[in-house]
């Protein structure tokens, strides 16, 4: 069993939303999750991006494989580089500001 972290669409027709969920790697785009970590708004002015940073550094520990666009996103808020900072025993570090 192969986990993802992937993008869930949600939204009406247009205004696309997408939850960031943990899927079994056979489940549809759409289909059943194991859990939600977050939630991305593109159409926000600026996007809104919401993760819960200590869930997705679970997962990733446990083996779940982001896909290229919900890495894009990890990256962007730090959640990569906190994952990379703990497999490797690393102190995260802190935000300036």
């Amino acid at each position: 069993m192969a986990l993802k972290i992937r993008l869930k669409r949600t939204g009406k027709k247009k205004q696309a939303a997408f939850r960031i969920v943990v899927v079994d790697g056979g489940a549809k785009r759409d289909g059943r999750s194991l859990e939600e970590i977050g939630h991305y708004f593109p159409h926000a002015e600026p996007a809104e991006i919401n993760v819960d940073r200590d869930s997705a550094v679970a997962w990733l520990s446990k083996g779940a494989q982001p896909t290229p666009a919900a890495r894009r996103l990890l990256s962007k808020l730090g959640v990569m580089q906190a994952w990379h900072e703990h497999r490797y025993g690393r102190e995260p570090q802190q935000d300036a500001g």
